[in-house]
């Protein structure tokens, strides 16, 4: 079989309210899709009305006011369906969604489909390179976010924290990564079932290291989607 990155596939990213996943709100989002050769073939981009204020921190990373959403914006709910369906249709179609710490935002879209009575994804096969280059990687220094990679590979990525930036930027760094790391080069599916594996044990390791100084340290290791639970805080 063919490996993902010879054929076609698509990019995934949100720009929300809030760090905490699971209470966050979808401001913009943005899917890519592009052919086998990696040229883009559709785009498709959102701007919505979450429905609360969107902090000052989380407007100066994505530079979306509340002002800005509640006049140009459409209505949440309408957003986070069309998403959805936009995603579920890839999925069906067994093209590969790639998102930059996946159950950051795959977690945002199920909370917010729970939220709006939106059907939950089937979600696979998603790639995430933030999980790929912690394995494949594991002792480069420095931070691994995605303007750090991007740098690495000389990606280009101009309006980052724009959602269609990031998510196109998203993908050209993993083609970079299969290119480098030849292991990465496999059929889709088979590389979903091993991110559920290698993000496990990350976050088992990640705990053991804080626990040292910190005996309560919980980190979670689901992927690509958190469990649900109650969530007060924001956080973007």
């Amino acid at each position: 079989m063919s490996s993902w990155h010879t054929l076609p596939r698509a990019a995934f990213d949100l720009e929300t309210t809030g760090r905490n996943s699971r209470a966050a709100r979808i401001v913009t989002a943005s899917i890519t899709v592009v052919d086998h050769e990696g040229g883009v073939i559709k785009e498709h981009e959102w701007l919505a009305d979450p429905g609360v204020e969107i902090p000052t921190e989380a407007s100066d990373v994505h530079g979306i006011t509340t002002e800005q959403a509640r006049r140009d914006g459409r209505p949440a709910h309408e957003v986070t369906r069309e998403v959805a369906a936009v995603l579920q249709e890839l999925f069906d179609s067994e093209i590969p969604v790639i998102a930059f710490n996946a159950s950051y935002d795959f977690t945002v879209l199920a909370a917010e489909s729970a939220r709006y009575g939106v059907p939950q994804l089937h979600r696979f096969p998603i790639l995430d390179p933030y999980i790929m280059n912690k394995q494949v990687d594991r002792y480069r220094k420095g931070k691994r976010t995605l303007t750090a990679l991007c740098e690495e590979y000389g990606v280009n990525l101009d309006n980052a924290h724009t959602s269609a930036a990031d998510a196109l930027a998203t993908l050209r760094v993993l083609d970079a990564m299969a290119g480098k790391f030849p292991k990465l080069q496999m059929p889709a599916g088979n590389l979903h079932q091993l991110q559920i594996e290698w993000a496990t044990a990350q976050a088992a390791d990640f705990q053991n290291y804080l626990r040292k100084t910190k005996p309560a340290a919980v980190i979670e290791g689901d992927w690509p989607v958190l469990p649900p639970q109650d969530a007060t805080a924001g956080g973007f």
